[in-house]
């Protein structure tokens, strides 16, 4: 499916909503910003003429409107108080119900349970800027409230518990990513507690090792496991990008992993360490599901099963892809640390 003149029209909006987002400097500003991403997004999601497209755009809509009017709320409350005081300050209540609604602009746990379902309602492509782009401004915006250590680490854990729990029955390779990336979302506030810098490096090893794993379900339109039919070229890639993305050493994903455990680490938060680390291993299995029948089916493999033969350009971004995946963790070594 190609870019029409509509679509980057659209696709320009977004992004120049969340710049304005994380660049505006008054919360009314941030406000407007994301009014313009949200607005330029549901005509993207309403590319397929469907009854779950319609579904997931619509309740994206409504679960993001209620988000931005708790948000707006917020601001002109803590405005018409700082009229009176003379001095604007966001006083605690109003910050908990501005990260509040940034959590649940951000499928954050307890605002969770919209996510799944609009991601099963997507294609892969629009799968993926909800996973990725769309999380940008409402982190970036989390960090200025981040002395609400407490807040957000109760956040964190229940990212860890409900992303590996949720996604253990799940048939649905959508809403198993998307239960992935709740869980990932977790990592990502730890790292945003620690800086903006882990949290740069941390987003972008997983916006990349989601595009692959992304680019390969829509070349071959997979949308439910188990992946039985697949080549086992394309079924040993799927099991490495797994694997990283699940951060198991030596892959690529294992370094922002081990980043943040040391950081966190030094501030001696152990219990939280120990949650992570454990539900990590629940994705880990799950992700080792989707892969270890097909990868039984090849070895297994009787005289009459044979294969069509990969496009060779393919191959060849197949196995870019898996050399940066397996071999990748010395680059991002180097990487992390000139940032």
């Amino acid at each position: 499916m190609y870019l029409n003149p509509s679509k980057m029209l659209f696709i320009s909006c977004l992004m120049l909503g969340t710049l304005i987002s994380i660049s505006a400097n008054s919360w009314l500003g941030v406000w407007m910003g994301l009014e313009i991403n949200l607005l330029s997004f549901i005509p993207l999601m309403t590319d397929q003429k469907n009854i779950l497209t319609t579904e997931a755009s619509l309740n994206y809509f409504l679960i993001q409107a209620f988000a931005s009017a708790i948000l707006l709320f917020s601001i002109i409350s803590s405005y018409i108080l700082s009229s009176l005081t003379f001095q604007f300050h966001i006083d605690f209540p109003f910050l908990t119900l501005i990260s509040s609604a940034l959590l649940l602009k951000w499928e954050q746990p307890p605002f969770n349970f919209w996510f799944p379902g609009t991601m099963e309602g997507l294609n892969w492509r629009n799968c993926f800027i909800l996973m990725t782009w769309q999380k940008i401004a409402p982190m970036i915006l989390l960090s200025y409230t981040n002395k609400m250590n407490l807040f957000f680490t109760l956040i964190i854990i229940l990212c860890s518990i409900i992303g590996s729990m949720g996604g253990l029955n799940q048939t649905s390779l959508r809403k198993l990513m998307g239960y992935s990336s709740i869980n990932h979302l977790g990592w990502m506030i730890a790292a945003l507690m620690m800086g903006e810098n882990l949290w740069i490096f941390y987003f972008s090893m997983y916006s990349f090792l989601s595009a692959s794993i992304i680019f390969l379900f829509n070349c071959f339109e997979i949308f439910h496991y188990p992946l039985m039919n697949n080549h086992p070229i394309i079924t040993f890639y799927f099991f490495i990008a797994f694997l990283s993305l699940g951060g198991l050493p030596p892959f690529l994903g294992f370094l922002p992993k081990w980043i943040v455990i040391q950081y966190l680490g030094e501030t001696n938060q152990l219990f939280v360490i120990t949650v992570m680390v454990t539900m990590t291993l629940i994705t880990l299995f799950y992700y080792l599901r989707i892969t270890f029948s097909a990868i039984l089916l090849a070895y297994f493999n009787t005289k009459w099963t044979s294969y069509s033969p990969i496009d060779f350009n393919l191959f060849i971004k197949l196995s870019i892809l898996a050399s940066i995946s397996a071999f990748g963790l010395a680059l991002t070594t180097l990487i992390y640390l000139t940032l």
